[in-house]
C-alpha cells in the first residue's frame, strides 16, 4: 500500500462509517442536521482560523497555486457553456444542465481539508485553507449564475445567492485567519487552544456528515440520458480538472506540497452543497444527488491515482 493510499484510507472509511450510521438509523435524523450546521458554521471555520492565523504565508507559492486552481475551473465552465446547445440536443434540459455544471466544478472542501491534514499535517491544512479562499467564492458565483440562467426558477434568487457567497462562513474564516496572520496578532490567550480543539473535532464530524449525506436511492431524471450527463460531469471533475490543474502548476512553476494540495483540491468529488442549491434554485436535484454519490464513490480510486500520477 502506497503512503498516499494509506493516508487517505481513514478519510474514506470515515465517510463510509457516516453512511452506515445514517442508513442503520444508529443516530436520529435530527443529529445529522445539527452536525451539519455545527460543522459548517463553527468547527470548520475554527479550524481554518487557527490554521491560517499561525501559518508562515510568506514562504508559500500562493499566487501560482491560486491561478492554477482558478484557471482550469474557468476553462471547464466556459467549455460547458459553449457545449450547452449540444447538451440540449441530447435531451438535457436546463435543470439537468445546471446539475451537470455544478458536478463538474464544485469541490467538497470538507473532504479536502481532512485529506490535506491526513497527508501533509499542519502545513497541508494551511495550503488547503488557501484553496478554500480561492475556490469557494469562484464556484459559488459560477454555480449561482448558471442556475439563474438555466434552472426552472429563472430568477433563482440571485441577490440571495450573492449574500450567501459574501457571508459564507468558510470564506469569512479564511479572511479572518489571513487578517490575524498579516496583522501579526495571531490567536491571543486561550483562543488558540480553544480553536485548536474545535478544529480537531471538525475533521472527524465533517467526514461522517459527508457519508451521511450520500444518496443511495436517488430518483431518475425524466429528461435526456442521465447516464451521459453523469459520465460527463464525473469525467470533467475527477479527471480533466486535476489534469488541467497539474498542467498549470507546471506552467507557473509550483512544486512540492503546494502543488500536491492544489491537485488534491482539483480532484475532489463535488460537495453536497450542490444538492442544496439544485433543490432550492430549480436545478435537477435528483440528477445532482446521483452525481454527488457516484463522484464520492469514484474518488476513492481517482483521488489517490491523481496524487500518485500527477505529483
Amino acid at each position: 500500500m502506497t503512503p498516499v493510499i494509506e493516508s487517505l484510507a481513514p478519510v474514506f472509511l470515515l465517510i463510509v462509517l457516516g453512511y452506515a450510521l445514517r442508513r442503520k438509523r444508529f443516530l436520529s435524523e435530527g443529529f445529522w442536521e445539527g452536525a451539519d450546521r455545527l460543522t459548517y458554521f463553527v468547527l470548520f471555520p475554527a479550524l481554518i482560523i487557527h490554521t491560517l492565523a499561525r501559518a508562515d504565508l510568506a514562504n508559500l507559492a500562493i499566487s501560482g497555486m491560486a491561478l492554477a486552481l482558478a484557471v482550469p475551473v474557468l476553462l471547464i465552465a466556459f467549455a460547458l457553456s459553449l457545449a450547452r446547445p449540444y447538451f440540449q440536443s441530447r435531451g438535457h434540459d436546463g435543470p439537468a444542465y445546471t446539475s451537470l455544471f455544478q458536478g463538474a466544478i464544485r469541490p467538497n472542501t470538507f473532504v479536502g481539508l481532512a485529506a490535506a491534514a491526513a497527508l501533509y499535517g499542519e502545513a497541508g491544512l494551511t495550503l488547503a485553507a488557501v484553496a478554500v479562499v480561492v475556490l469557494t467564492p469562484l464556484v459559488n458565483l459560477l454555480s449561482a449564475s448558471t442556475l439563474a440562467r438555466h434552472a426552472v426558477n429563472e430568477y433563482a434568487g440571485a441577490r440571495a445567492q450573492i449574500l450567501l457567497i459574501v457571508t459564507n462562513p468558510l470564506i469569512l474564516a479564511s479572511l479572518a485567519g489571513i487578517g490575524l496572520n498579516l496583522g501579526g496578532v495571531g490567536l491571543p490567550g486561550i483562543a488558540a487552544p480553544l480553536f485548536d480543539t474545535l478544529g480537531r473535532a471538525a475533521l472527524t464530524l465533517g467526514l461522517l456528515s459527508v457519508g451521511a449525506g450520500l444518496f443511495p436511492m436517488a430518483g431518475r431524471s425524466d429528461e435526456g440520458s442521465p447516464l451521459s450527463a453523469l459520465g460527463i460531469s464525473c469525467t470533467a471533475k475527477l479527471v480533466l480538472l486535476p489534469v488541467l490543474t497539474a498542467a498549470f502548476l507546471h506552467l507557473f512553476g509550483v512544486q512540492g506540497m503546494t502543488a500536491a494540495v492544489a491537485i488534491l483540491f482539483a480532484a475532489l468529488p463535488t460537495s453536497a452543497t450542490a444538492y442544496v442549491m439544485a433543490r432550492q434554485l430549480g436545478g435537477d436535484h435528483s440528477l445532482m444527488a446521483r452525481i454527488i454519490t457516484v463522484e464520492t464513490l469514484a474518488a476513492t480510486c481517482t483521488l489517490p491515482a491523481c496524487l500518485i500520477l500527477l505529483t
